[in-house]
């Protein structure tokens, strides 16, 4: 029961910060985006920060049990990929140009 708890609640913070949080700050009035798209990139990447150090903090203090405490290191590492992610995608230094290239192509040849 309690692997499920720590997944169900990793999953639950992660759906929230990459599809809730930038749902609930995009705001369009009359087909003109309102809110700034910065504002929805620094919750994005701190909320990340913060579930990735709650993960941590859960795996070495408050986890007891030693085949669960794995599991909260592997959430640290995908909250921590994800922040990383998101820095390298703000900053310029990371696109997904080659993602649309080979979506087209799978379009055009499948």
């Amino acid at each position: 029961m309690p692997r499920f708890l720590l997944l169900l609640v990793n999953c639950a913070l992660l759906a929230f910060l990459l599809l809730g949080l930038p749902a609930a700050t995009k705001a369009n009035v009359v087909g003109y985006q309102v809110s700034k798209a910065p504002t929805t990139q620094f919750l994005v990447f701190w909320g990340l920060g913060l579930a990735a150090a709650a993960n941590l903090l859960a795996g070495s203090v408050l986890i007891k049990d030693r085949k669960l405490r794995p599991l909260a290191f592997e959430w640290t590492a995908v909250f921590a990929a994800l922040g990383l992610l998101q820095y390298a995608l703000y900053r310029g230094w990371t696109n997904f140009d080659w993602l649309r290239t080979a979506l087209e192509w799978c379009q055009a040849h499948l």
